[in-house]
This record gives C-alpha cells, sequence and structure tokens, in this order.
C-alpha cells in the first residue's frame, strides 16, 4: 500500500519539486499547510529556503513547531531539508541575528567556515555505518548543496546505553559540517536530495520505505 506524505507548506521551499520528487518512490503526496493532515500522515517532509528566522516564523504561522514536536513525540517519521534541517536545531545566528529554534537537537546554525560562500553544488558525504537513509549507496555519491550557513559542531551526547546516539552525516566544504542525521523517527539533510539526481532519488525512496 502506497504511503501517504505531507509537504508542509509554510512558504518557504521548493515545494512542488519536493512533492514531485517523493512521487517518484511511490508515495501518495500531498503540499499542506493543514493542521491534522500533516499530523495524520505516515510522514511529513518539512523543506525550507532562505533564513533562518523567517523559515521560523512561517513555520509558527501554521503551528508546523507543535506539528513536528508532536510527530515525534508519537514515534512518527518527520524528513528535514536544507532550512528545514536547520530550523531543527535550538537556535540560528545570521547576520548578528540570533532566531530560537525547534530545539530538537542542541546546536547553533552559523556561518559556514569556507573561503567561498556559498556552498553551490555537487559534493560527497561521509555517512556513518549503519546509516538507513544512505543504505546501498555508493561512498563517492553526490548531493546538491546551496548554503551559507551550517551546523559546525555536534553537540548531542548520549550517556544512556538503553539510548541509540543519532548517526551523524558530515560533508566539508573548508571545515566539516553535519551534512545529514538520523534519530529516531527525525531524520533530516542539509543538501537538497529532490535536486540531487539519482542519488537524491535513493535515498528519499528509502526514507519512504521506513514509514
Amino acid at each position: 500500500m502506497a504511503k501517504n506524505v505531507v509537504v508542509l507548506d509554510y512558504g518557504s521551499g521548493n515545494l512542488r519539486s519536493a512533492q514531485r520528487a517523493v512521487e517518484r518512490t511511490g508515495a501518495n503526496v500531498t503540499v499542506t499547510s493543514d493542521f491534522q493532515a500533516a499530523l495524520d500522515a505516515d510522514g511529513l517532509l518539512v523543506p525550507g529556503v532562505g533564513a533562518f528566522e523567517a523559515c521560523m516564523r512561517g513555520l509558527k504561522a501554521v503551528r508546523g513547531d507543535m506539528i513536528i514536536g508532536r510527530r515525534l513525540a508519537g514515534g512518527r517519521p518527520v524528513l528535514g531539508i536544507c532550512v528545514g534541517m536547520q530550523i531543527l536545531f535550538e537556535r540560528g545566528v545570521e547576520h548578528g541575528v540570533e532566531t530560537a529554534g525547534c530545539d530538537e537537537w542542541p546546536g547553533t546554525v552559523e556561518p559556514l567556515d569556507a573561503p567561498i560562500v556559498p556552498h553551490m553544488g555537487w559534493n560527497t558525504v561521509d555517512a556513518p555505518e549503519g546509516s538507513r537513509l544512505f543504505a546501498g549507496l555508493p561512498d563517492d555519491a553526490r548531493f546538491y548543496f546551496v548554503h551559507s550557513y551550517g551546523v559546525r559542531r555536534w553537540e548531542l551526547e548520549v550517556t544512556n546505553e538503553k539510548i541509540h546516539a543519532p548517526l551523524v552525516t558530515w560533508a566539508t566544504h573548508g571545515h566539516p559540517f553535519v551534512a545529514a542525521v538520523e534519530n529516531g523517527p527525525l531524520w533530516a539533510t542539509q543538501f537538497h536530495p529532490e535536486k540531487s539526481g539519482d542519488a537524491g532519488a535513493a535515498l528519499l525512496t528509502n526514507w519512504v520505505n521506513t514509514l
């Protein structure tokens, strides 16, 4: 049976390209800001393009932060993409302005430490052993990035042996930054799988197959 996925419409992101990319996995995809539909879907995709502060403002306007929190409390899958990943962290700092994020993970979204920004184009990633998001993909698979900000330090420490530590994937542009995270039902990518050709399609299929 086809899975039902909602692409959350909060005024930010490549909604139609994300919709088409997920539809190619065989899922039924709806683009909506409807609170109940987003809660009830098998999977929720949170896109994001532009400034952290603007995305958070738009997200809160449709109660997207509440939707994400409730879904995760019930173990229901969420996938964040680009700024849709960044807003899952504790805070973002852009142009000296600090904005509170959804605080699902500790950490700060800050300017990339690189000689050339934005980081725009294709890049490889260093995925950890056991990743389900990158399962079946070759080590030299390339993904499409376009961003000037990122998470340069992973701050969540897991000291309880009963809790699985998140799987963190890294990429390098000037210096390393977080390229993807798998943390229970909450997954996210800094790159755009919907713009990443066959590799991105395989990654989205991996996500849909877990729903």
